[in-house]
């Protein structure tokens, strides 16, 4: 038995933000098709933090996966990161693991990618501006995947440390068309001017007014993932159709949903498999709430794979 190992620079390298949108919208198919095997996430609480395991096996694709993440608050103390996350690949034939990856790069790889077939479905085809709240990785992929399924020309960045603002605002000018980039002043200043939200922070708290939001302005929302977590706040859920990744994922996990009663008209695979219509007209407003499901990393896993064979990435070891 052999495996291959994956590092972050490898996992990047593999695959294309484009690559992973694909992918993302085929495993998002199957799951509302009733062709994949996904429980909810399990938990295992220690005493010093929680590991979750998400497994997820494709049914038409047959990618099969599992990805374990741990939370550790205290693992700063100690010179480590709070959160690591690793994503084991499986053969569905055999069962035999293919391949062990960094799991943090690439599930920012596929909530990025969530984000793109949001807005390939849902946002305007004009749409040219985007508003993103968040300066991190996740807000980072989020513009990325943005930017592969529309023509993105300005960006606001809106995000309470201006250092981390500037970091990426600086990175973003080196992108291949690049979008002109501007540090919001206020909230209000960069969700009344965009065609695209995107949310991808860790707040508590609802970041913007949902009533400054213009006509046919698409939301996306990443960053909550607990029931005590709201980015969007409730006037955003009463002016938006509101679409999620699974409806019994967000339900148990999404505050943004639960505390905010959004009645869901949809999920995206059913939207990608005609059993549910896309953006319905250029005035209406609409809302992607994704709680990260285990599908998304069965399928970009298993296309990260591929590309890494191909490409000759990785380290293969003999284990037997």
């Amino acid at each position: 038995m052999q495996i291959r190992i994956l590092t972050a620079a490898d996992v990047r390298s593999a695959l294309s933000m484009t690559e992973a949108i694909d992918g993302v919208e085929r495993a998002y198919a199957q799951l509302s098709a009733g062709k994949a095997t996904m429980p909810l996430r399990s938990r295992f609480h220690t005493d010093k933090g929680v590991t979750l395991l998400m497994p997820a096996h494709l049914h038409d694709s047959g990618d099969f996966a599992v990805k374990i993440v741990s939370v550790y608050a205290d693992n700063p103390r100690l010179g480590l990161p709070t959160v690591a996350a690793t994503v084991l690949a499986l053969d569905p034939q055999t069962g035999m693991p293919l391949a062990l990856m960094e799991g943090d790069s690439l599930t920012a790889l596929r909530t990025g990618a969530a984000g793109g077939v949001a807005a390939r479905y849902l946002a305007r085809a004009d749409a040219g501006t985007v508003a993103l709240f968040g300066a991190g990785v996740q807000a980072r992929a989020q513009l990325l995947a943005a930017m592969a399924v529309r023509k993105i020309e300005r960006v606001w960045i809106v995000d309470p440390f201006e250092s981390a603002a500037q970091r990426l605002a600086a990175d973003i000018s080196g992108w291949t068309d690049a979008p002109a980039v501007t540090l919001a002043h206020s909230p209000r200043s960069a969700v009344a001017q965009a065609d695209i939200v995107l949310a991808a922070t860790t707040t508590t708290a609802p970041l913007f007014d949902g009533n400054d939001l213009k006509p046919g302005a698409h939301v996306t929302g990443v960053g909550s993932f607990t029931p005590q977590m709201q980015e969007i706040d409730a006037n955003t859920i009463r002016r938006a159709r509101v679409v999620v990744d699974q409806r019994d994922a967000a339900m148990a996990e999404a505050g943004d949903i639960i505390i905010g009663e959004a009645v869901i008209d949809a999920e995206i695979g059913e939207i990608i498999n005609g059993d549910q219509p896309g953006r319905r007209n250029d005035e209406e407003i609409t809302f992607f709430k994704s709680v990260g499901l285990a599908v998304q990393d069965a399928v970009t896993a298993a296309a990260v794979l591929k590309a890494a064979e191909k490409k000759g990435l990785g380290t293969v070891i003999q284990m037997s």
